[in-house]
């Protein structure tokens, strides 16, 4: 890479979140700068976050640190900030954050590279916000898992019929992949508890209902694979309800648009997602809320700032007039070739324009089960199971050992039923712009002028159980006396 020399430094590329985008091209322009340029990748935490796996840790099969590939550990040549990106002045070409201490600081910056992903999509129905949660972060992830585990004992130890029949009840909004797969781990995990719990045995296994408005499971897929994900899930009896979706949510509860009232208290909502909200705090033109860009993964009107993955509206050159679907398969790459063009700004080859035809989908859907279409060849079963697995274990930048001994350990051992209650329900909000981080108690500065962490109420945090005050800060570090200023860059 040719340096471009400003006062007498090295340039400075900033990559904004480090999803299967970000890492792809923080990891990519490592490569090509050979310390040319100072890479410098703002965000909320210290992993890479392998989320197709997320499913399997709260379903108990993986363990949270196997899906968190350490940043710092295999980008040697990177520098990592740990801050939430609050804000971008594009006329000073500064980036805004807070740390995970709830100081603020900044980022000057030559080259910006946008890779925010996506949060939880929200819909106005009435109730859903308090009392759903979403599945986009390993706090979410670690509350699910709590919280299954959570439901099945206080189902055990409860006396009344209906009260142990809406707590082994588990209601999933949203067919798609994350939907499928959340309902196809969850309803084995769930049922393996219920199993070893003496105050369940002799009654009914618990129940999973997995609603879309669609009309079939998978709907952005190929219809085999959607016959194949409905026929595993039905068997395992899943309850199917197409061409439905929720109309209000309570704590005892959800009222179905079909007039069909489920008790239950647990609502795990994967009706799919929407840009991170700083694209549009950003006052640039969007498309359906994704940043708009060019072929090159540029921004108009501003060269310096590439953006790509969830939050980009980047045209798919394989279907002119539409955009790339956000997946980690076009995420990925368009990681890597926005690298290449940040390095090509600086006169180390020529810009390239994103174009990759997809390469199949797979869904694991738990055991021995999934439906694939690798190179658009349509498999299921162990063989699709075996196919997902070995892409699982080559996509990933890191941990692939220790993935693959807790699939064997989970093969040949029960699973491990014990919740922490480390996450709690209010921690975990459907509303919150940053899935990635859990919120926390609010610190009280001592005498010494440090800070303390306040006390957590009892209770069991799931829905229709003592919470807590929902009045809790937004994100973590955030201090009652403000936040700090962090060292200007």
């Amino acid at each position: 890479m040719v340096a471009e020399a400003r006062n007498g430094r090295r340039p400075r590329v900033v990559i904004v979140g480090a999803g299967f985008a970000g890492y792809e091209c923080a990891r990519t322009l490592a490569k090509k700068s050979r310390g040319a340029a100072e890479i410098v990748l703002v965000n909320p935490n210290d992993y890479f976050l392998y989320l197709p796996l997320l499913p399997e840790v709260s379903a108990g099969i993986l363990e949270p640190r196997r899906v968190s590939v350490s940043l710092t550990g295999t980008l040697p040549d990177v520098r990592l900030v740990l801050g939430q990106v609050g804000g971008v002045d594009l006329d000073r070409r500064r980036v805004e954050y807070t740390d995970p201490e709830g100081r603020t600081g900044s980022l000057g910056y030559d080259r910006l590279v946008l890779t925010v992903g996506s949060v939880n999509k929200l819909l106005p129905i009435p109730g859903v916000a308090e009392h759903a949660h979403g599945f986009r972060g390993m706090p979410e992830a670690l509350y699910l898992r709590d919280h299954m585990t959570r439901q099945i004992e206080l189902a055990g130890a409860a006396e009344d019929p209906a009260e142990r029949a809406a707590r082994t009840t588990f209601v999933v909004v949203g067919a798609g992949y994350t939907g499928t797969e959340v309902a196809a781990h969850g309803v084995t995990f769930t049922r393996s508890l219920a199993r070893r719990n003496a105050g369940l045995r002799g009654e009914p296994q618990p129940r999973w209902i997995l609603l879309d408005l669609a009309d079939r499971v998978l709907p952005e897929l190929d219809h085999r694979l959607s016959r194949t994900a409905h026929r595993v899930l039905s068997k395992r009896g899943v309850e199917i309800r197409t061409k439905t979706s929720v109309k209000e949510a309570t704590s005892e509860g959800v009222l179905l648009d079909d007039g069909t009232s489920v008790d239950t208290r647990s609502l795990i909502w994967c009706v799919g997602v929407r840009p991170d909200p700083l694209v549009e705090s950003l006052g640039l033109p969007t498309e359906r809320g994704r940043l708009c860009v060019d072929e090159f993964l540029a921004v108009p009107g501003h060269p310096e700032v590439l953006a790509c993955g969830d939050a980009a509206a980047v045209p798919d050159l394989t279907r002119p007039g539409e955009t790339t679907p956000m997946t980690a398969q076009h995420a990925q790459r368009q990681g890597k070739v926005a690298a290449h063009n940040v390095a090509a700004s600086y006169g180390q080859g020529e810009p390239r324009a994103y174009k990759h035809h997809d390469l199949g989908f797979m869904v694991d859907l738990g055991g021995v089960q999934a439906a694939a279409n690798p190179l658009h060849v349509p498999l299921s079963g162990p063989v699709a199971n075996a196919v997902t697995r070995g892409y699982h274990l080559m996509a990933m930048p890191g941990n692939r050992v220790r993935v693959a001994a807790d699939w064997l350990l989970d093969a040949a051992l029960p699973r491990q039923g014990v919740q922490l209650g480390l996450v709690r329900s209010w921690s975990v909000p459907l509303d919150t712009a940053a899935p990635e981080l859990a919120r926390i108690p609010a610190a009280e500065p001592t005498a010494s002028g440090e800070s303390g962490t306040t006390g957590e109420p009892g209770g069991s945090g799931g829905p229709g159980e003592n919470t807590g005050p929902k009045d809790r800060p937004e994100a973590a570090g955030q201090r009652p006396d403000g936040p700090r200023k962090a060292e200007g860059t």
